[in-house]
């Protein structure tokens, strides 16, 4: 495969792998591979075009809106630079997709689950002897298996690609079942539900290419908009039966609501949510009286000493987005959602463009932080992979627009 997104294939292989060994190093790995395929691909005769295309410009609006809020952000610094990196990161994705069109990714994504899944289960299944030997252990800690829920929650995003390889039809039931199979199997509640929303989602939009993908991105853009609202319903969710973590979510998004109130319009600033006022506070008695969580085994779960009302970010991305960004921010981002999911309609797989938008959505709802910079790789990565499968006449509105200057990339 002589092509500039050869980097980004061998990437692909390797990242579902290296996830379960130390998601981290997503980071790197992500967005080293966008830069190389920039250089190849301008190596070649292609040249970027001006940014357009909805996704990117109210990707960089919002960037440019969490820089604003830097002004009165708790750390300015370290928002104003946070807000910087995501609108490089989101340049870089858009350039590696313009010089990557055409390439034959898909087959590399495939095979990198393979490799990913089968060391996943394996780690799981031997009590995370992978991932300590490869940290140097020689006994395995009780917190190690948290470390692969990233790994999980990244394939779980990737997996709905296999609606789009050009393998056998048998060759992708087998990847689909055994994908499904093995991330329901590990550690960790959202990868699961994401893995069933993402895998629902591309069925769906195999019926409805059009449809399916738009009605994800509106149900998206809808959950972001109503979410403070949504908390109120907190008190209301039968929690006796749910493990501690979740009760946990319930008490970090009521004290997440609550302060959304106070600065409902403008937010309290990009990462104000790791220095928010009270937030290292334990929830108090009256708090789990009044959400209604009785359960003695989960009051004393919710008493231990490391659990705070505000764990760095509210584990809910829509709710970050208020909490941080306000209701500007959160009308930027339902916007985004709604552009994302037109995108994935009109791709060349709007199945798979479903599948990880769903499985997206699922992880922002429920588990790490929004900006998290691993987080943001793997979400930019799986969209320059699908936007590169895009024929170059459809979609001036997709992922990423096509650049005149791939057809003297093609020909050189």
């Amino acid at each position: 495969m002589s092509h500039p997104g050869l980097p980004l294939a061998i990437c692909l292989l390797a990242v579902p792998f290296v996830a379960v060994l130390q998601s981290k190093a997503m980071t790197p790995l992500a967005l080293i591979p966008m830069a190389i395929t920039l250089g190849l691909g301008w190596r070649a005769g292609w040249r970027p075009g001006q940014p357009q295309g909805a996704v990117l410009l109210l990707g960089l609006l919002l960037a440019g809106w969490a820089g604003i809020t830097a002004l009165w952000a708790p750390e300015p610094g370290r928002a104003a630079l946070l807000a910087l990196t995501l609108a490089a990161m989101m340049l870089l994705a858009h350039g590696a997709a313009g010089a990557a069109q055409g390439a034959r990714l898909m087959p590399w994504i495939g095979f990198g689950l393979v490799l990913g899944l089968a060391a996943a289960f394996f780690d799981w299944q031997s009590g995370h002897a992978l991932r300590a030997a490869v940290r140097g252990l020689k006994e395995v800690p009780a917190t190690l298996m948290f470390g692969l829920k990233p790994a999980a929650s990244l394939m779980a995003l990737l997996l709905p690609m296999a609606f789009a390889m050009a393998w056998p039809w048998i060759a992708r039931a087998a990847l689909l079942a055994l994908g499904a199979g093995v991330l329901i199997t590990l550690p960790g509640e959202t990868a699961r539900l994401a893995t069933i929303a993402g895998l629902g989602a591309a069925a769906i939009s195999l019926a409805a290419p059009r449809l399916g993908p738009r009605l994800v991105g509106a149900g998206a853009a809808l959950v972001i908009l109503l979410m403070p609202l949504l908390v109120a319903f907190v008190p209301k969710i039968p929690s006796a039966s749910l493990p501690p973590s979740a009760v946990h979510r319930l008490v970090i998004w009521d004290f997440a609501a609550a302060r959304i109130a106070e600065k409902p319009i403008t937010g309290w600033g990009l990462e104000a949510s790791r220095a928010m006022p009270g937030g290292r506070a334990q929830p108090d008695a009256a708090t789990l009286d009044r959400l209604n969580i009785a359960n003695p085994a989960q009051r004393e779960a919710l008493a231990l000493p490391h659990v705070e009302v505000m764990p760095l970010h509210p584990h809910n991305g829509a709710l970050q987005l208020w909490l941080e960004l306000g209701g500007i921010g959160a009308l930027i981002g339902a916007a985004l959602m709604l552009a994302l999911g037109v995108a994935a309609s009109r791709s060349a797989a709007p199945a798979a463009g479903a599948g990880m938008l769903a499985s997206a959505a699922v992880t922002g709802m429920l588990s790490f932080g929004l900006w998290q910079a691993w987080w943001v790789a793997s979400l930019l990565l799986a969209m320059v992979a699908l936007a590169a499968q895009k024929p170059s006449g459809v979609a001036k509105s997709g992922f990423y627009p096509p650049n005149r200057a791939n057809s003297r990339a093609k020909s050189s």
